[in-house]
């Protein structure tokens, strides 16, 4: 498989980096500025629908090649890093617009990008939109305006290949590994037996492509997400309905709780899982999908360890904003023998 140069990536980043958003919070009124000006610039912006609020929920459009990628971010609201990785890749477009990368792209592929599918969670900092509802399990109800707009958008668009991008908590790790999973991939099941089905097998080369890549820049930090079959997600859904569906989820790196590190791998990650998709026609090879360690729960945000484990701590933030401000509070999660838990903080009680 052909690989973007990870020393071109490393050495670049800085130029297309979308500075003006960062941290956690990401709000409609974060990035509607980044809407006015990817618009004057000539990309094609558009307002698709509301939220159940009544905010807008805007639509980028880019490339004129045969091949469909649909791309949608923050149908959680508090899950905001890919959103970060989108405006870094459209800056990646708009910097380096006759680099080969672009230019195979844009030839090949029709990108269509929904940054903020959930604008009212996002400014509530929840994962369920204004009504409650999660629009990550409501893709057979589609209870929720936004969910209807999704589907309108992929019925219209009919794309071949779908980026879902999300955020993982930190409690998960590599399998095998000491590591937290930065990064996780999953090719969705279509049904409860998980056949590998001809549409997953073309998920998981790309996959395949993207981890190949990561793996040259944080070796064994990337997992396999859970493949259990669920009913009613956007993702098992979509690839059931033969829309190639790559589940994104972004997760932790050492002492980066903004993911702003994180967000630079989910943008290499989803970078090379498009340009992966402008170059090649066959995607059937897909057995290494399975190398991909299973992402597993095995780590707390801190432990405070005791000399024989019996009377280890466990601690986990809780996310919140409170005054109009991102948090993170620190809180008591489990105490006992945690010896067979690791922590991205680790400290030794004197008792």
């Amino acid at each position: 498989m052909k690989h973007i140069s990870t020393s071109f990536l490393e050495d670049n980043y800085t130029k297309f980096k979308e500075n003006s958003i960062s941290g956690r919070w990401i709000t409609l009124a974060d990035i509607e500025p980044l809407y006015m000006k990817l618009k004057e610039s000539g990309l094609q912006t558009t307002v698709i629908g509301e939220s159940e609020e009544g905010r807008a929920i805007y639509q980028l459009k880019l490339g004129k090649g045969p091949k469909k990628v649909l791309i949608w971010s923050q149908m959680h609201g508090n899950e905001s890093t890919g959103t970060k990785a989108v405006f870094d890749f459209l800056n990646f477009v708009q910097h380096f617009p006759n680099h080969e990368i672009t230019r195979t792209i844009l030839d090949n592929c029709t990108i269509t990008i929904i940054p903020m599918l959930n604008p009212d969670g996002a400014q509530a900092y929840t994962r369920v939109n204004a009504n409650d509802v999660d629009l990550n399990r409501d893709a057979v109800a589609k209870e929720a305006k936004e969910s209807k707009l999704l589907r309108k958008v992929l019925d219209e668009f009919n794309p071949v290949f779908c980026f879902n991008l999300h955020d993982q908590r930190t409690i998960f790790g590599v399998n095998g590994t000491t590591n937290p999973a930065t990064i996780s991939f999953l090719a969705p099941s279509e049904e409860e037996t998980r056949k590998i089905t001809e549409g997953r097998k073309e998920t998981m080369n790309v996959i395949i492509s993207m981890n190949e890549l990561l793996q040259k820049m944080i070796p064994n930090q990337v997992g396999r997400y859970t493949d259990e079959f669920y009913p009613t997600a956007t993702g098992d859904n979509f690839q059931k309905l033969g829309h190639n569906t790559i589940l994104i989820e972004a997760g932790h790196f050492a002492d980066d709780y903004d993911r702003e590190v994180v967000r630079k791998y989910n943008f290499y990650a989803l970078l090379q899982g498009i340009h992966h998709i402008s170059i090649n026609e066959n995607f059937k090879n897909y057995q290494e999908y399975f190398s991909i360690p299973n992402n597993i729960k095995n780590f707390y945000d801190v432990i405070y360890r005791s000399k024989n484990n019996q009377k280890d701590v466990a601690f986990q933030y809780a996310e919140s904003v409170e005054n109009g401000k991102f948090a993170l509070v620190l809180n008591k999660e489990k105490e006992g023998d945690l010896s067979l838990f690791l922590a991205h903080k680790e400290f030794i009680k004197n008792s």
